[in-house]
């Protein structure tokens, strides 16, 4: 099967689960896609779409953003660091990629997999502490357009309440994607992925709708828990397929 068609249907997955759960679109369907595709030539497809996907959560939520935590902490080191892993990418190529994305997945999915078996509440980190692991987010989003799982974990602890937390982060999604989109737009891989990005569209409002439809009908803690253990697989099978 033409591996396109494959990650099409793994998209469909992947915003099902973030429509259920509110993360990890772009997580998944990479960390699935990179197992038959290489991950430079997902980026300008998956990207793209997932500005559709935070545009409308953006459109209906922004009156819950925290600007403050926004423009003063987390935009000024995520960009810088985005912009540094955009750069640092070419120096990697796909096999280290592959390796490097493989482990950030494993320790994510580890991580929260060990958070709910032990019950762990979350504290806070110190301000240098947040602001280190939060560039380190930025430079992970510029190499995978993955920043989500280190800057929740620089996050760990902070006062928002839970509506602010989400529009808050769908802001700095839509506002990285955006910057990545005329990165690619500026470097000429933007625009032999629109086809495809076309093509995938449809799939994404579908595994939106259904995820909306499930959203209220599965236990989400064990739905979240079953996908930790899915990228954890799935991480390691990147790792071991990388060497």
């Amino acid at each position: 099967m033409d591996p396109w068609i494959l990650l099409a249907i793994f998209v469909f997955v992947a915003y099902s689960i973030e429509a259920i759960t509110g993360f990890g679109s772009i997580v998944i369907a990479l960390s699935l896609g990179a197992l038959l595709l290489p991950i430079e030539a997902m980026l300008p497809v998956l990207v793209p779409l997932n500005i559709c996907m935070t545009g409308y959560l953006l459109a209906r939520h922004h009156q819950h953003i925290h600007w403050p935590t926004l423009l003063k902490l987390i935009l000024p080191l995520m960009v810088s660091g985005t912009l540094a892993g955009y750069l640092l990418r070419p120096w990697l190529g796909d096999q280290l990629l592959q390796l490097l994305f493989g482990a950030l997945v494993v320790w994510f999915a580890g991580r929260e997999l060990l958070r709910a078996y032990r019950g762990l509440s979350s504290r806070r980190h110190g301000v240098l502490w947040t602001r280190g692991w939060m560039l380190g987010a930025g430079i992970t989003h510029g190499l995978y357009a993955s920043g989500g799982p280190l800057l929740v974990y620089a996050l760990t602890g902070t006062q928002l309440d839970k509506a602010a937390f989400r529009a808050t982060l769908i802001t700095v999604w839509f506002s990285l994607n955006s910057l990545l989109t005329v990165v690619f737009a500026i470097d000429g891989s933007l625009y032999p992925a629109l086809p495809k990005v076309a093509a995938i569209a449809p799939v994404l409002v579908a595994g939106v709708v259904v995820g909306e439809y499930l959203h209220h009908r599965v236990d989400e803690q064990r739905f979240r828990n079953v996908v930790y253990a899915l990228l954890l697989f799935t991480g390691s099978l990147l790792i071991i397929t990388g060497f």
